[in-house]
């Protein structure tokens, strides 16, 4: 007897740019997948926040330079809140890096990765699985600008973080001396395994670290480790 196949899980998406043009390929371009479904589309960061909240896509592909509410504050006001809270959407955030400046600010505004806009159709639909999957998509790319951002500015003061926001420097007083090694690794932009083989450890046992720090700083995603890293002069300032 042949043993039916799993069913896949559909992935709801929000595309969110101010060109009717660049919305109309990126529809094409996600709809073509299976198990990803684009249930609407808005053209400034004020319908982007309504349509997200009447609609609770899984993801929201996010342009940043839209007029009045940009993309930045637009993911702010959608991502705000506990870094667990149930049925927050991700933010994938749309962009070229070679000229958006403002990597760093949607980082901090709780994005949860990038996308190109001349990204490979595959890579493209991948990235928006990997964000819905709970799961931040830093780019070695994003890692350099952030590196390049915090290379000639002081560690940060010890604060309190932001709601949303990464959590702040006070809060590595929790951490062992180990995690802290993880955290600088992540910081640099390492995978699990590179964790691994740089430590000496199972690519298991990295993931056990990594997850433990979510915990323990309080981040959302990956993303908010590697810029505590850098905030807390983990990465940067060496």
């Amino acid at each position: 007897m042949t043993t039916p196949a799993a069913a896949t899980t559909e992935v709801r998406v929000l595309l969110v740019d101010d060109q009717p043009l660049v919305r109309a390929s990126l529809d094409m371009i996600i709809t073509d997948a299976p198990d990803l479904t684009v249930v609407g589309e808005a053209g400034t960061g004020t319908e982007a926040v309504r349509l997200t909240a009447e609609l609770r896509p899984d993801v929201v592909v996010m342009d940043i330079r839209m007029p009045g509410l940009d993309g930045i504050e637009a993911t702010r006001i959608i991502t705000e809140g506990t870094a667990d809270a149930a049925g927050v959407p991700r933010v994938l955030i749309l962009t070229t890096f070679d000229q958006d400046e403002h990597v760093y600010g949607a980082l901090r505004a709780g994005a949860s990765g990038f996308l190109v806009k001349d990204m490979e159709l595959d890579d493209i639909r991948a990235a928006i699985r990997v964000v819905a999957a709970g799961n931040a998509l830093l780019a070695p790319t994003v890692t350099r600008r952030l590196i390049a951002h915090f290379a000639h500015r002081p560690p940060a003061l010890c604060t309190a973080p932001e709601a949303g926001s990464a959590p702040g420097p006070a809060l590595l007083a929790a951490i062992t001396g180990r995690e802290r090694e993880i955290l600088t690794l992540v910081g640099l932009g390492r995978s699990n395994a590179e964790i691994a083989a740089e430590l000496f450890i199972t690519a298991a046992t990295a993931k056990t670290y990594i997850s433990r720090l979510l915990t323990k700083l309080h981040a959302r995603d990956r993303v908010q480790l590697v810029i505590t890293a850098y905030e807390s002069g983990l990465v940067g300032h060496r």
